[in-house]
């Protein structure tokens, strides 16, 4: 009589499974708990340039969108629009760190930024599997605002900051499970358009959303006790917490901005506010949906 013989995992590969399978249990609870919630995510800065890096961001927006919760892109352009200025010989310029927009740069922002960038993010969800529409002057726009005014009353040009987000479109788009995907660039109610900050932008539509959290990508890994030292890396930070480290020093120089624009985010409504260097492989889902996270939470 001959027996059966099946075959069998070897010890190893029998450990990995698990190990898989521990890490879905783990991420249940996160799946269940953001469910139906509202995520923006900037992406911009050099993540828009990393193939792979993109990549990996844009596949986690669509394992996101699967899983129940409801992204929203809210991109820049800086280096797309730089190249592009370069190749029409218009010489970039900035004023205290804002790019001055004059009407040449402006149409190439609106064709690069507004137009090339923007289709070709919409077209890369779609490529891997997921569903996403553009939302730009070009197609349906949802940002509107008016010229940005400095203190110092310096003319930027056509630099704008928004004033008004169209939610209704936006929440149309989620409703049917679609992902937005919305470039930082807006238009005045005299057809004028206005190149937008990134972060500003994202702030906007996370307010109006009233979202549940606002994810910034950045090119460090979130918030650090020493700014040059990413081993000292702040992983959940309170708003009482991250104005002591402001005031301390701790929190310097280009950190600040940002940290205080999210401060001010969580003044108006957003949950939480998430700093994650995007160049790691699927940052966005390691923040969100696993206990430790990888980059710095901020929470009222």
């Amino acid at each position: 009589m001959h027996s059966l013989t099946f075959p069998r995992f070897g010890v190893s590969r029998v450990q990995e499974a698990i190990a898989k399978a521990d890490t879905l249990i783990e991420a249940m609870g996160w799946i269940r708990k953001f469910r139906g919630k509202t995520t923006v995510i900037k992406l911009g800065g050099s993540v828009l340039d990393d193939e792979n890096a993109l990549m990996h961001i844009l596949l986690d927006v669509i394992f996101m969108e699967t899983v129940g919760m409801k992204p929203v892109v809210v991109h820049g352009g800086g280096k797309a629009i730089n190249r592009a200025l370069a190749e029409s010989n218009v010489e970039p310029k900035f004023i205290h760190g804002r790019r001055y927009t004059d009407d040449s740069t402006l149409e190439v922002v609106r064709r690069v930024l507004a137009g090339e960038v923007n289709q070709f993010l919409t077209d890369e969800i779609e490529r891997l599997g997921g569903r996403a529409m553009n939302l730009s002057v070009h197609s349906t726009n949802v940002l509107f605002g008016e010229q940005l005014k400095l203190d110092s009353g310096e003319d930027l040009g056509h630099v704008g900051r928004v004033t008004e987000v169209d939610r209704s479109v936006i929440e149309g788009l989620l409703y049917t499970d679609q992902v937005p995907v919305i470039p930082s660039f807006c238009e005045g109610k005299d057809g004028r358009g206005y190149n937008v900050n990134a972060d500003t932008a994202a702030m906007a539509v996370a307010q109006a959303l009233g979202a549940e959290k606002l994810v910034f990508l950045s090119d460090v890994n979130g918030v650090r006790m020493d700014k040059d030292d990413p081993d000292t890396i702040i992983h959940s930070l309170s708003e009482t917490e991250a104005r002591a480290l402001i005031d301390s020093g701790h929190i310097a120089s280009g950190m600040i901005p940002k940290v205080e624009a999210c401060l001010e985010t969580l003044g108006r409504g957003v949950g939480k506010v998430h700093i994650v260097d995007g160049r790691l492989r699927h940052s966005l889902l390691l923040e969100i949906y696993t206990s430790e996270g990888v980059g710095t939470e901020i929470y009222k």
